[in-house]
């Protein structure tokens, strides 16, 4: 029996984002109570070489709406990465599960067969079946930096817990 890719997918991205947006609205509650501004966020990092928290949602966005354009064959909404508030991060996130909750269940039909062909930095070409490009590359990207902006959440104090990041 083969993989139903939509079910798979988007909801997946859904819930997850979803529940992003309820972490960002604790940090928010978090800097409000501790009177610090918001913005303090954006550039946290766990090491120097990392990137910071603002990109960290970046690429997870990224990775959802990139992994559904690409299953249903269609172009890739391109936006600016130059999110500078908490506000403008919460509505790229918006902005992702209302791109990935347009796309039809209907439009994924086949797609664990389609060739997806990804261009890394560097020059390499990355082949996937759909299938493949959704269970090893696109699904755990998503959830690295995912888990990425919930632990520097959690690492600048605001209370969450594994019911947060596993959502309702």
């Amino acid at each position: 029996m083969s993989i139903n890719m939509h079910s798979a997918s988007s909801p997946v991205f859904v819930k997850m984002l979803g529940n992003m947006l309820h972490w960002l609205q604790l940090a928010r509650t978090h800097a409000e109570t501790k009177k610090f501004d918001t913005s303090v966020y954006l550039g946290l990092r766990l090491a120097p070489d990392m990137l910071p928290f603002s990109r960290q949602i970046q690429i997870a966005s990224d990775a959802a709406k990139g992994c559904v354009a690409r299953l249903a064959g269609i172009e890739i909404p391109k936006w600016e990465d130059n999110e500078a508030t908490m506000d403008e991060l919460e509505a790229r996130v918006r902005r992702t599960i209302d791109f990935v909750n347009s796309v039809p269940a209907e439009q994924l039909i086949g797609s664990e067969e389609r060739v997806i062909e990804l261009v890394m930095r560097n020059g390499t070409v990355l082949k996937y079946s759909g299938e493949d490009f959704l269970r090893h590359y696109a699904t755990p990207n998503f959830y690295f930096h995912v888990t990425t902006t919930y632990a520097l959440l959690r690492h600048a104090g605001v209370s969450l817990g594994k019911p947060d990041y596993l959502g309702r």
